[in-house]
């Protein structure tokens, strides 16, 4: 069994113990796993670039087993792929690449799903009714993705709300600089760096880090167009004269 790849981990583990276990799972040529939310591919794992191409075909055509299995839920198999014609556009790709049958698994939990295709190279030689084991084993690995899916979604608001607090750190350190050049009050100064912001098309946090850098509004803050940049650009040279 070659390593699986194109995937997560997470998800090509349970395959790859599946297709060693499961006595009619032996029979496929090669599996795939891909983990789905809101009818849409997460990520996927394949043990060939065939399978992997096959599955790929199927997203992009949305019409296949594969795709079948997660629209109604149900597992879904195509017995020969020289006889079936549901899906003509994938049983001429798998004929290509030697696969004359397939089964999909489909396993779905809180608005995703995992899904577990096994490609036979010998028609009828996959009955999904019968893969028992690897169905166990698409809701084990189901189950592990929602775990990982909980972590990544937890670990990318942590950096998200990161981001932010420094972001308003910058923003805080760059007002209380202008209010002491400008000699206004915070909401002029927020109000000054945000206009510099639109007319520039520059992010407020890169104008806040040039003012810290400048020590004011000067040409490396970005001023604006006409007297008003006119005004800010001289903030610190005006209050050093004061």
């Amino acid at each position: 069994m070659r390593d699986m790849r194109d995937g997560s981990r997470v998800i090509a583990e349970p395959v790859e113990y599946a297709v060693t276990t499961d006595e009619l799972a032996r029979e496929a040529a090669e599996p795939t796993a891909t983990l789905w939310r809101d009818d849409e591919a997460v990520t996927s794992a394949a043990s060939h670039p065939d399978v992997a191409a096959l599955t790929a075909l199927q997203m992009e055509t949305r019409s296949g087993p594969t795709i079948e299995a997660v629209r109604t839920g149900e597992p879904t198999g195509c017995a020969d792929t020289l006889t079936d014609d549901r899906w003509p556009e994938f049983a001429s790709a798998a004929l290509s690449k030697g696969v004359r049958c397939c089964a999909s698994l489909v396993h779905e939990f809180n608005g995703m799903a995992v899904t577990l295709t096994l490609y036979g190279v010998r028609p009828r030689s996959l009955d999904p009714q019968q893969l028992r084991l690897a169905s166990l084993l698409a809701a084990f690995g189901a189950a592990s993705v929602a775990n990982a899916s909980r972590y990544g979604e937890a670990q990318r608001t942590a950096s998200q709300l990161q981001e932010a607090v420094e972001a308003r750190a910058v923003v805080d350190q760059a007002k209380g600089i202008l209010m002491h050049a400008l000699g206004c009050d915070a909401d002029e100064a927020f109000g000054r760096m945000r206009r510099i912001s639109q007319t520039r098309h520059v992010k407020l946090t890169e104008v806040a880090r040039r003012v810290i850098e400048a020590g004011g509004l000067d040409d490396t803050a970005g001023a604006g167009p006409g007297a008003q940049a006119g005004s800010e650009g001289t903030a610190t040279a005006s209050h050093s004269g004061d």
